[in-house]
């Protein structure tokens, strides 16, 4: 019988693959490079206001991107 410790790497490794880390990391770091660049000086800007939302939803774009390239298993 299996640990839950190895089902939860197996579960794990088939969510984040390696093209959705490298998107989430890419992502991070361009929605901090878009808070810096474009920013929002007046505080009004939902998402380029602040770094720590502009930097989440680059890792979630990110994420969203990479993932478009994962192999998706076959339906028989």
């Amino acid at each position: 019988m299996e640990s839950q410790e190895s089902i939860w790497k197996r579960r794990y490794l088939k969510v984040f693959t390696i093209f959705s880390i490298i998107g989430m990391v890419v992502g991070a770091i361009g929605g901090f490079i878009y808070y810096l660049k474009v920013g929002c000086s007046s505080g009004s800007c939902a998402i380029s206001s602040n770094p720590y939302i502009s930097t989440v939803w680059g890792i979630a774009m990110g994420y969203l991107v990479g993932d478009m390239f994962n192999a998706k298993p076959k339906k028989d």
